[in-house]
């Protein structure tokens, strides 16, 4: 499972990587071609300032060509001055039926901001062409910018959309696995309990009964605890030390000796919140078991209970092999697991019952592959 998830962000990567690619591609390409049009549109001012130049200097030659030439000047805004800075004429600049001087004067004044004119050269002085970029030529300029934006629009909508699609099947595959299984565990639990009442009823040893009654118990608290996924549990106010002090004990009496188990917060403050104690004495086995495989059997377990700004806070803390920075949010993924053996789900389901059902949250606080890990589960108290 751990490789599926590493082939899946090196893909994730991968596409990630050829869309940038496209994207700053298409950027340079489109940059590419406004400088060309730019130089496209200077070169047309040149000519047009030549024709100008050659009008003024011959004013008795054939002027048609020349006529021809200032003509086709269609799109790019230009001003004409005079050496003393009054304007002379200009082109292709919308100007409103009042305030025109002023308009032009505030045009003029923009155009020698930006530095684009062409010096022509006449007997008696200078005139100055000043002129702007053409409305084809901005347009094109911010049209990557324009065509970015719209897909990073579409690929967030699309991820959304995906990520929603991909959270609801999720919900009904864990529904309906949690259903089955609590379908399949009540006919075991059943029979078992019909033995039961016949071993009691006969000569056989009381300790058997009793041992097979705390397996049926358990039995039915697992049934219980997958009933109630896909469905609004009841949460009551409960005391979290009793459920981990209870949960702690279960555990020692099912792992090795050479685990030790410590619980610290008895003199917390408040430690009553809103719980279902079934699903969450079930998170706490499963932090606990995957704590006690990455330990190997051996080590430290610890908990640490306390209470900040209206939440409670539980860190669990292990001494075993683990968790690489990378891997803090994909172990909470269903089918993660680094293990030879599992399904990885029970973390998954963890995040689930403490997110969806008790709205806290639950995360890795710290780890360093070889020094253990720390996990923290938070809860709202009330």
């Amino acid at each position: 499972m751990l490789d599926i998830y590493l082939k899946n962000r090196h893909w994730k990567f991968y596409f990630l990587l050829i869309a940038i690619i496209i994207v700053f591609g298409s950027i340079l390409y489109t940059n590419n071609l406004v400088g060309k049009l730019a130089n496209e549109e200077v070169k047309k001012i040149e000519l047009w300032a030549e024709g100008m130049r050659s009008l003024q200097l011959n004013p008795d030659q054939d002027v048609s060509l020349i006529n021809r030439i200032l003509e086709q000047n269609e799109t790019i805004p230009v001003i004409l001055i005079d050496d003393d800075g009054n304007i002379v004429d200009h082109r292709n600049i919308k100007l409103p039926k009042r305030n025109e001087d002023e308009v032009l004067k505030e045009k003029l004044q923009d155009m020698k901001d930006d530095n684009h004119f062409i010096e022509i050269e006449l007997v008696n002085g200078k005139n100055y062409i000043y002129f702007d970029d053409s409305s084809l030529l901005k347009r094109l300029a911010w049209y990557p910018f324009v065509q970015l934006g719209a897909i990073i629009t579409f690929i967030l909508i699309a991820f959304l959309a995906f990520s929603y699609s991909k959270s609801a099947e999720q919900n009904q595959v864990w529904v309906g696995m949690s259903k089955e299984t609590a379908h399949q565990l009540g006919t075991p639990i059943s029979s078992l309990m019909a033995w039961m009442e016949l071993i009691k009823s006969g000569e056989i040893d009381p300790q058997l009964s009793l041992e097979m009654a705390k397996d049926v118990n358990r039995l039915e608290v697992i049934a219980e605890r997958f009933s109630k996924i896909g469905s609004k549990p009841v949460l009551k106010f409960t005391n979290i030390l009793d459920v981990l002090s209870s949960s702690i004990e279960y555990l020692k009496k099912r792992t090795s000796g050479k685990v030790d188990f410590n619980l610290d917060g008895v003199d917390v403050e408040n430690a009553v919140v809103p719980l279902n104690k079934e699903l969450f004495s079930w998170v706490i086995e499963n932090l606990s078991k995957n704590a006690v495989d990455a330990m190997e059997g051996k080590g430290s377990l610890k908990f640490l209970v306390s209470n900040k700004a209206n939440q409670l806070i539980i860190d669990i803390s292990d001494t075993g092999k683990g968790i690489a920075r990378n891997q803090f949010k994909t172990i909470f993924k269903p089918g993660f697991t680094s293990k030879k053996r599992g399904w990885g789900l029970g973390l998954s389901l963890s995040k689930r019952i403490i997110e969806n059902y008790h709205r806290g949250k639950i995360f890795v606080v710290s780890s360093e592959l070889g020094n253990g890990a720390v996990f923290r589960i938070i809860l709202p108290l009330n």
